[in-house]
C-alpha cells in the first residue's frame, strides 16, 4: 500500500513538472510571437442566429493551427447566455422546426480582453434591429486589433461600425441588393471570394469564410501551416481571391 501511494506522488509530481514546463514553454512562445508581430489573442464576436459556418469553418482552421503557435481565442457576446443559430424571426422559420447549435461566450461586450485578430460571422440575425452595442464593440475594438475578418454578411458589422467607409470589402452575393443599401460609402466589390484592404479581410459568402481564413494563414503564418492544415482537414482551397464564380450567378456587375 505504501509502495502504491510513492509511485502515485512521484507520478502526480513528474505531471506538474510536465505541465510547468509545457506552459513555460507557451509563454515564452507568446512573447516572441509578440515580439514578432504575429497574432496571440483571437476573438469570435457572435449574436442570435449567427451563421454556423461562419464561425466555426474558421475556428476549426485556427483550431489546427493553435498546435503549432500559442493562441487565445475568446467568444464574445452581448451577454454569458448561450447564443444559437436558431432563428428569432418566426417567418424565416414556416415549419417551427427546433434545429440549430448553440455556443456559451467566455466575455460580454464590456469585459472583453484586448484582442489582436476579431473574426465576425454573418447571418440572419444581422436583419435586426437592436444590434447597436454589436456595433459600438466593433467601433472601439478595431483601433487596437492587428487584423479583422469578416465571413459574409458580417462585413456588414464593420460597414455599420464605419470601419469599412472608402475601403474595397465584399459579402454573400445572394444578399447583395441588400449589402449594397447598408453603407453606400464602401467600395463593394461583386465579383470576390474575399478582398484585403490593409488589415480587414472581407469574405463571400459562408464557405469562403474557409478559404479567406487559409489565405490569413498562409500570409501571416506562412504558406507551409496553410498547407498543412488544408491537408488535414481534407480541404480543397480556393486560391484566387478573384473567384467568383457565384456572382456571375446572381448576374452581379464586374465593375463597382
Amino acid at each position: 500500500m505504501i509502495q502504491k501511494i510513492s509511485i502515485s506522488v512521484i507520478s502526480h509530481e513528474g505531471y506538474l513538472s510536465r505541465l510547468s514546463n509545457h506552459l513555460g514553454y507557451m509563454a515564452t512562445e507568446a512573447r516572441r510571437m509578440e515580439r514578432e508581430g504575429l497574432p496571440v489573442t483571437y476573438g469570435l464576436l457572435v449574436f442570435p442566429t449567427f451563421q454556423a459556418l461562419d464561425a466555426f469553418g474558421p475556428l476549426d482552421i485556427l483550431n489546427l493551427l493553435s498546435r503549432d503557435f500559442p493562441m487565445n481565442l475568446s467568444i464574445i457576446a452581448q451577454t454569458l447566455e448561450p447564443v444559437s443559430t436558431k432563428h428569432r424571426n418566426p417567418s424565416l422559420n414556416p415549419l417551427k422546426s427546433n434545429f440549430g447549435e448553440s455556443i456559451v461566450p467566455t466575455h460580454e461586450f464590456t469585459n472583453a480582453p484586448p484582442l489582436d485578430v476579431l473574426i465576425i460571422p454573418g447571418g440572419y440575425g444581422l436583419r435586426a434591429n437592436d444590434l447597436d452595442s454589436l456595433y459600438d464593440f466593433v467601433r472601439r475594438t478595431y483601433p487596437s486589433l492587428k487584423y479583422l475578418i469578416t465571413v459574409c454578411t458580417g462585413s456588414w458589422v464593420a460597414a455599420r461600425a464605419g470601419i469599412l467607409d472608402g475601403r474595397r470589402a465584399t459579402s454573400n452575393k445572394n444578399s447583395w441588393a441588400r449589402t449594397k443599401e447598408v453603407r453606400p460609402n464602401v467600395n463593394w466589390v461583386a465579383h470576390a471570394r474575399w478582398v484585403v484592404d490593409g488589415n480587414i479581410w472581407t469574405s463571400s459568402g459562408v464557405s469562403a469564410g474557409m478559404d479567406a481564413t487559409f489565405a490569413f494563414v498562409q500570409k501571416v503564418y506562412g504558406e507551409e501551416q496553410a498547407k498543412k492544415i488544408a491537408r488535414e482537414m481534407e480541404y480543397e482551397r480556393h486560391e484566387d481571391p478573384s473567384w467568383d464564380p457565384f456572382a456571375d450567378i446572381y448576374d452581379l456587375p464586374k465593375l463597382n
